[in-house]
């Protein structure tokens, strides 16, 4: 692989508002009370989707200190074919992959009302602004091919 810029390196104003986004994404899920493991869950479901290798490692390691089970980290490619997950956090999960996924059809309707009958209008808006900031992280880490090595 070729060496690329590293962006937060080439524009550390730009890479601090990020960061910036990121504290305030995190308050944000404090606020709405969802579990701090399952945040990283959700940053790991996008980061997969996005085949983002360093955030991938990184919200795995996250999400085991934080306390969530490697059998939940495991079976998270497939959450909709396992009994894991609550219909909250199901909601959450199917909402995280529809704003990854934006250009695969926006956010379906059936999706939002999904999210609307089993999460507040709270923690809607946390999950949400969650999925924003993680798909930014992942744009930077891939465009920026940060290394990922045993």
């Amino acid at each position: 692989m070729s060496e690329r810029i590293n962006l937060g390196k080439s524009a550390p104003a730009l890479y601090q508002a990020v960061m910036g986004l990121e504290k305030l994404a995190a308050e944000a899920i404090a606020s709405a009370s969802i579990p701090e493991g399952f945040a990283h869950l959700l940053r790991l479901r996008a980061s997969q989707l996005n085949q983002c290798a360093f955030c991938i490692r990184m919200h795995t390691h996250d999400a085991l200190s934080s306390g969530e089970s490697s059998d939940r980290i495991s079976v998270l490619p497939a959450w909709r074919e396992t009994g894991y997950f609550t219909e909250k956090e199901r909601s959450s999960l199917a909402l995280v992959e529809a704003i990854t996924l934006i250009s695969e059809g926006q956010v379906p309707d059936a999706i939002y009302e999904q999210a609307a009958a089993h999460l507040s209008k709270n923690e809607i808006s946390a999950v949400e602004w969650l999925s924003v900031v993680i798909n930014a992280w992942n744009r930077i880490a891939i465009s920026s091919r940060y290394p990922v090595k045993a």
